[in-house]
């Protein structure tokens, strides 16, 4: 199930479909502007496998040149994306897509601080099963507390992933 309705916070167990959508997804976007990109990248929760997460399939796009965005909304518009903007998150072009929300897109320049940490968080929680089961309690608690603010639910996550990423700076 794909899928977060506006406003609201709720984890769904995981799913083998998440990278199966994330690969048709992936192969949609290449297909509209492949010649911008360097690579497509499965971040965020779903890419975690055994990993609970908020039922949205979040992806990296990579690009040369950070101002290569602007050739890629046109596209992703085409592809059922709603362009946001790039004053959302920091150093990105943000897109969604669906209502309820069932993917978004961040896209960066190659070598963005933000994509690396993307990246690095992704591949520690792959490979180190304790701290992915840490993380998991972690968003269900927040997830209860949070159930009507997503902003509230992020930023306590935020001690957490900083925690990780620090860890990641040292190995």
């Amino acid at each position: 199930m794909l899928g977060l309705p506006k406003g609201e916070v709720f984890l769904s167990p995981w799913s083998e479909e998440w990278e199966k959508e994330f690969l048709l997804e992936k192969e949609k976007i290449q297909k509209e502007i492949n010649k911008y990109i360097v690579d497509v990248h499965h971040i965020g929760s779903t890419s975690v496998k055994y990993l609970s997460a908020k039922p949205i399939i979040d992806i990296a796009i990579e690009t040369r040149e950070f101002s290569d965005g602007e050739l890629c909304i046109k596209g992703l518009k085409e592809l059922g994306y709603s362009y946001r903007g790039t004053n959302i998150l920091p150093d990105r072009y943000y897109f969604n897509k669906g209502e309820p929300r069932t993917h978004q897109i961040h896209l960066y320049q190659s070598g963005s601080k933000y994509l690396e940490e993307q990246l690095k968080f992704r591949d520690y929680l792959r490979n180190n099963d304790a701290t992915r089961i840490e993380y998991e309690e972690l968003k269900q608690k927040l997830s209860v507390a949070n159930k009507n603010n997503k902003h509230k639910y992020a930023n306590e996550k935020t001690d957490f992933v900083k925690s990780i990423l620090e860890k990641c700076s040292k190995d």
